[in-house]
């Protein structure tokens, strides 16, 4: 479904990505683990259109996306839920959703905002609710379902459990996994490496802008190295 190849962001004079190459089949969860200034929200944000690669190439479904604009992949099925949430804050929580589905139809729009009710059940509480004056849980479920607002082939996630209560990450990554039982395929960045590969299907390690290490999700959980770096111990 998703092919990197030899791609390198440059920030100035700073290499942050180095001949990063990468798959995601369909169906897959897949996630990117490694250190702070690692590359990992670098690379989502070059294969969503948000940053450029000098070189190397980027395909979604068989199409070269790699100088594709933003709003044409949201078309073609890819969606970027980035660090940060990155909601309208001044906006309710039903626009938002509005947003989210802006290039579908009203009546696509009104029954993917059912399900997204339905999954989400405090947004659907919240939906009259000013976006900014929600908990920072419900600001990621909120980002979550304005994804799915889309009707996303691929949910691209950029540390969505990040700040949130050990109870609410349980939460969230009980709801990334119902996504990928639902038809989603996940590319997933993450902090937490050990819930990460808990649901992965595969990972891979980033070091200083480069892959360092892919393997199947369980491999790299009983990895001796993986466990020192990322799993604390």
């Amino acid at each position: 479904m998703l092919r990197v190849e030899n791609i390198n962001v440059y920030y100035g004079a700073i290499h942050a990505v180095k001949d990063v190459s990468f798959s995601v089949a369909q169906g897959e969860i897949v996630t990117l683990i490694g250190a702070n200034g690692a590359g990992k929200s670098s690379i989502l944000k070059t294969i969503s259109g948000l940053l450029r690669s000098k070189g190397g190439r980027i395909a979604f479904m068989d199409e070269d996306i790699s100088s594709t604009e933003a709003y044409k992949l949201t078309q073609m099925g890819l969606a970027h839920v980035p660090e940060g949430r990155k909601i309208f804050q001044q906006l309710t929580v039903m626009e938002n959703l509005e947003m989210g589905g802006y290039l579908r139809n009203k009546d696509e729009n009104a029954r993917t905002m059912r399900d997204v009710y339905e999954r989400f059940p405090r947004v659907a509480e919240r939906k009259r609710q000013i976006a900014g004056t929600l908990s920072g849980g419900e600001q990621q479920m909120l980002a979550l379902g304005r994804s799915m607002m889309s009707l996303p082939r691929l949910i691209m996630m950029d540390e969505p459990s990040m700040g949130l209560a050990p109870v609410l990450v349980e939460q969230i990554f009980d709801i990334i996994r119902e996504l990928n039982d639902a038809g989603v395929t996940i590319l997933l960045v993450e902090q937490n490496a050990r819930m990460a590969l808990s649901i992965a299907h595969r990972g891979y390690v980033l070091e200083t802008g480069r892959i360092a290490l892919e393997a199947n999700a369980k491999e790299l959980l009983d990895n001796d190295e993986v466990k020192k770096a990322y799993l604390g111990g």
